[in-house]
């Protein structure tokens, strides 16, 4: 079955959230959200390293039990135990379990003290006054589930990552059919949006193909909503949507332009062509029916007096002005970065120790990588005391002795509390490398008690970089209130830096927020805020997000050598 990482950890962390609502034994709940954990995080697909009889039960936080579950998923894309509990859990519970704030405990409360089962019923509580009124609960917890309520009819978009966990394994179906050449998925998927809302996939082919009849009968798919021989369009499973487009090579630039340009981006070239007497559409350019240039994206642009744009750019932002002006940033790549500044050891909420770490980091050339485990704050974490963080600072002190091409860098991530202090005295932190500081808790204060606590933090001497600045989950958990022009700003004069939170779930700063950094002259950190060994491959996705927000090199603090970093950080 074409089940993707992200399907298969789902399921598993469904069954977790169902069987916590339950009261089922904590330590089994646990261990399916390990799971779950180790197979999002993983680099390549499950649905692979069953077809090759790799042993699951050997990877970390997967069992006998769990790998056996695995199996089950990826041969019949169902997880029985889960589909038995289900029939035991109402549905609006189950889609309570998405309202960030809640958690199983409350929608436990909700299920056992209202004898909520539906949304209906759940409206009439919360118009009644019921749900504030229950324990734990309050005015801010029913505003959130008013707000959940309100969105519940909205297609919900998917992640990035999700997106490119169901993409990779299509395109590899359709690039193996015979007199298949080129495949490449499109759209806002190809701009490295942070949500993809359907997937809009370009292909050549040879004349008789078989390519569209293997498109719609790939496994993943539920539904066929219309077959051609140039164009068929599914749905999957998932409800994602995927179109297939058949094209010439003569055509193919101008396609790949046209459908992954966003509609803004489109049209101003559309406009640019006839202002030069010129046709632009997805076959091609043309002057008058001559076709000029389509073969390719680069002769697409040339024709029309424009550098080429990257796909990240194409969202009519300043793009197709500084493409006329040879003003385009030259973008930052996963090349550039020369280590990780955020990562997480089995000390705190990560899975792996700091050799395996480190190990890590230097298969994937880095230079140095950076141990931030969470601090004393971050209980549900684990998180350093000072007696545990001293520890761990001799610790990498003693391993940096015994292994060569990597500098394990001392850090933290601390916790800013609700004052503004930070989480740790400054007795401890002025014997880091540097410091992580991030907002964990109290998310809805004030926009202006949010701004000061964060800028009386960034006050501290030995702060460094704000982690996940906006505290946002996509398609979780919204912002805080928080001014960011005034952080960006007080960034600037403190000489301290924004990381760019390269988790999927996080892409926190948004592009837009990094581009105004960097107009303001703060240099950002691509950071994978791993919690294991193969969770820094997710800094590929914050790379992604950065060249969306026009960033170079030059604006990217680990683009930079330990010994310029080690300047960079001086506060003095």
């Amino acid at each position: 079955m074409a089940v993707s990482n992200a399907e298969i950890a789902g399921l598993l962390e469904e069954l977790a959230d169902l069987l916590e609502i339950e009261g089922d034994n904590p330590f089994r709940i646990r261990a399916y959200r390990s799971a779950a954990r180790t197979i999002r995080e993983h680099s390549r697909p499950m649905t692979e390293l069953v077809a090759e009889g790799v042993d699951l039960a050997a990877l970390p936080s997967i069992g006998e039990a769990i790998a056996g579950k695995i199996h089950t998923i990826v041969s019949t894309g169902t997880l029985p135990k889960l589909e038995k509990v289900e029939s035991r859990t109402p549905a609006a519970l189950r889609d309570l379990l998405k309202i960030e704030g809640l958690g199983p405990k409350r929608v436990k409360t909700l299920f056992t003290l209202l004898k909520i089962r539906n949304p209906e019923d759940l409206r009439r509580a919360l118009n009644s006054g019921q749900v504030r009124r229950l324990p734990g609960f309050g005015p801010k917890t029913e505003a959130s589930i008013r707000a959940h309520l309100a969105r519940e009819n909205v297609d919900q978009r998917l992640k990035l990552a999700d997106a490119e966990g169901v993409a990779a394994p299509f395109v590899q179906w359709l690039q193996r059919v015979p007199g298949v050449k080129r495949v490449t998925v499109a759209g806002s998927f190809r701009r490295c949006r942070e949500t993809v809302g359907d997937l809009d996939i370009l292909a050549t082919a040879s004349r008789g193909s078989s390519v569209m009849k293997k498109f719609v009968a790939y496994e993943g798919v539920a539904e066929v909503v219309s077959q051609g021989s140039k164009r068929s369009t599914v749905r999957l499973r998932s409800g994602l949507r995927v179109d297939l487009r058949v094209v010439p090579e003569v055509s193919y630039g101008a396609a790949l332009q046209y459908f992954t340009g966003s509609k803004a981006h489109n049209i101003a070239l559309r406009s640019l062509a006839v202002k030069k007497g010129l046709k632009l559409n997805e076959y091609g350019v043309f002057r008058g029916e001559k076709r000029i240039a389509g073969k390719t994206e680069e002769e697409v642009y040339q024709s029309l007096g424009l550098d080429f744009v990257p796909p990240e750019l194409r969202e009519n932002r300043g793009e197709v002005q500084a493409a006329m002006t040879g003003k385009l940033p030259a973008l930052i790549t996963l090349e550039h970065i020369r280590g990780d500044l955020h990562c997480h050891t089995n000390a705190s909420d990560g899975r792996d120790d700091l050799l395996a770490l480190a190990k890590a980091a230097k298969a994937r050339g880095y230079r140095y990588l950076a141990i931030s485990d969470h601090s004393r704050h971050v209980t549900v974490a684990h998180g350093l005391d000072r007696k545990r963080l001293l520890e761990q600072i001799k610790a990498i002190d003693r391993l940096n002795e015994k292994i060569d091409g990597i500098v394990l860098l001392k850090a933290c991530e601390v916790d800013i509390l609700e004052d503004g202090s930070l989480d740790l005295p400054d007795t401890v932190l002025r014997e880091l490398d540097f410091t992580v500081c991030a907002v964990h808790y109290k998310f809805r204060l004030s926009e202006r008690e949010q701004t000061e606590r964060i800028l009386r933090a960034m006050d501290n001497p030995y702060f460094t970089i704000l982690a996940h600045p906006t505290g946002r989950l996509i398609n979780a958990r919204d912002p805080y209130a928080v001014d960011m022009d005034a952080i960006i700003q007080a960034a600037r004069e403190r000489n301290c830096f924004l990381e760019l939170n390269a988790q999927p779930d996080r892409l926190d700063l948004d592009d837009n927020l990094c581009r105004a950094a960097k107009a303001a002259g703060v240099k950002v950190a691509i950071s994978s805020d791993a919690h294991s060994a193969a969770g820094l491959d997710v800094l590929r996705f914050g790379v992604a997000q950065a060249r969306r927000g026009w960033l170079e090199p030059q604006d990217v603090l680990n683009s930079r050598s330990l010994e310029e970093l080690r300047r960079l950080w001086r506060r003095d």
